[in-house]
């Protein structure tokens, strides 16, 4: 699927379009097209077509995508926008220069194996150190391509970019790529993640960061001080770096890093213009200035979200822009969410297979994961495990709700290791085979999704864990509800008949 004739890693976001569109992975838009509304029909209905490159036997929701889309002439702008980039299975994986993300997670099994450590903590402390003993740790430059033009005072003015206006109810136009950079106060621990942002003003953005994210932290941490929080906002970086800023990292490991881990290089820092921390020296545009915990928060929303409904209207920090930096010709790079399949899809997809070595660190029985997309990942999860022991998918459940965001799982689903987890078909057939609502359904209250707008509150609400497995003995007995009656057998053909049939079946079918 990954075209090997293709360079990577990719220095910036120009190199990564140019072999997209090399690999056919690119449409370019040359009519006027508006940032309102239109520039978000066209990529919601890309994102939906048929992908160009589909993987053999792929189960229909890796089968989409479309192409990534370049719009030349957005109405009002001179500025192009970049938007679908890691849309499907295929340029996720050519971002992260792989065949597919399976691939990473097999480099992190070896790493993890490569010293066995004496326990599960040890582990977990290992792999920040390997990936540092590899060198992938970022190295500061002295200057950088998004430094060519330095913009500030009166001259700052975010209306200049084609910040897209995505779905007709939102609070108006967002910034929806932003890999937002800050450093938290105290440890100096920097942290990026991708959070959207409101434009307000010519110079001022909502900083919508959720309560469970480091952002957020960072900001209670500048409010107990108290201080203003620098902060930095890099749009359109190489796209190993956009990735790593959209992965749940464990406690301790750097974004930066772990995009060198990706690239197998490490990624140049330059300082800002205007404050002391470090942005990809390669991004487009940089946004530089703070937030202010000692000032009100402010009304931010609604916004069209990746669950398919509106956001409602919360309050929200502002980010106050004091320099905007950017190339001398930069590419504006957004997304959109909404209802699924959408780009931020494959990009999660690609978290669930290379975090899983990780999370087999936790639950060495657990053999394969899904978030398949209608659930938006926050509301179903499709664990397969290889059972040896009575109530054995009650533990991967609870160790599950104990693992970072997939605390937030509303749903979770176990089914025997042979089970594929990415067909919905064979799981929904275990899950109706399988299951005694009384005997095999765990419900639990907890944390949820900022976004679950289906919790009775915001942050909390109540969880169901469903076990599919076949039951063994232990499971059937009086002690669990049952009555000792043994589990039935699954009907399958012998292997000798099946080699049999094989060729008569092949020529039945004309092969």
């Amino acid at each position: 699927m990954y075209y090997s004739t293709m360079p990577f890693p990719f220095n910036d976001l120009c190199e990564f379009i140019s072999a997209l569109e090399s690999a056919g992975e690119l449409s370019r838009v040359s009519d006027s097209i508006s940032p309102h509304l239109e520039i978000t029909e066209l990529t919601d209905r890309m994102s939906k077509a048929p992908a160009t490159h589909i993987p053999v036997n792929a189960p229909p929701f890796l089968s989409t995508g479309g192409k990534a889309l370049l719009f030349e002439k957005p109405t009002g702008y001179a500025m192009p926008v970049a938007i679908n980039l890691f849309g499907s299975l295929a340029r996720v994986s050519m971002a992260l220069g792989v065949s597919h993300p399976n691939d990473i997670a097999a480099r992190i099994t070896d790493m993890l194996d490569l010293k066995p450590p004496q326990g599960l903590m040890e582990k977990v402390a290992l792999l920040p150190k390997l990936m540092e003993a590899a060198n992938f740790p970022p190295r500061t430059v002295k200057s950088g391509p998004c430094q060519e033009v330095v913009e500030q005072g009166e001259d700052v003015d975010l209306g200049k970019f084609p910040v897209l206006t995505c779905w007709p109810k939102d609070g108006g136009p967002y910034i929806t790529f932003p890999l937002v950079i800050t450093r938290e106060p105290g440890t100096g621990r920097p942290n990026m993640g991708i959070y959207r942002m409101q434009v307000f003003s010519r110079n001022e953005a909502g900083m919508h960061w959720h309560i469970h994210k480091d952002g957020a932290r960072h900001y209670d941490s500048a409010a107990a001080k108290p201080e203003r929080l620098p902060v930095a906002v890099a749009i359109g970086a190489d796209p190993a770096t956009c990735y790593a800023a959209s992965a749940p990292l464990p406690g301790g490991i750097d974004e930066m890093l772990f995009s060198g881990f990706l690239r197998g290089k490490p990624v140049d820092l330059v300082k800002c213009k205007t404050n002391d921390l470090l942005v990809p020296a390669s991004a487009e545009i940089v946004l530089e200035g703070y937030v202010d915990p000692a000032e009100p928060l402010r009304a931010e929303g609604p916004f069209g979200d990746h669950t398919g409904y509106y956001s409602p209207v919360d309050d929200y920090p502002v980010f106050h822009v004091e320099c905007v930096t950017r190339r001398r010709d930069p590419i504006y790079h957004a997304t959109i969410v909404g209802r699924p399949p959408q780009e931020d899809y494959f990009l999660g997809y690609a978290t669930t297979r290379i975090f899983l070595p990780l999370m087999r660190l936790m639950l060495p029985e657990l053999a394969d994961i899904c978030c398949p997309p209608e659930g938006v990942f926050h509301n179903c999860v499709i664990a397969s495990i290889r059972k040896r022991y009575p109530a054995q998918a009650r533990r991967v459940m609870a160790g599950l709700w104990g693992m970072g965001q997939m605390s937030f799982a509303r749903t979770i689903i176990v089914v025997d290791a042979d089970v594929p987890v990415e067909d919905m078909s064979a799981v929904a057939f275990e899950a109706f085979a399988n299951t005694d609502p009384r005997r095999d359904m765990m419900f639990f209250d907890g944390p949820t999704d900022a976004l679950d707008h289906s919790a009775p509150q915001p942050f909390f609400g109540s969880k169901v864990g469903i076990d599919a497995t076949r039951k063994i003995a232990g499971e059937v007995s009086p002690a669990f509800g049952g009555q000792g009656r043994p589990w039935p057998e699954e009907i399958t053909m012998s292997d000798e008949v099946k080699k049999k049939m094989d060729e008569v079946w092949n020529k039945l079918r004309g092969v």
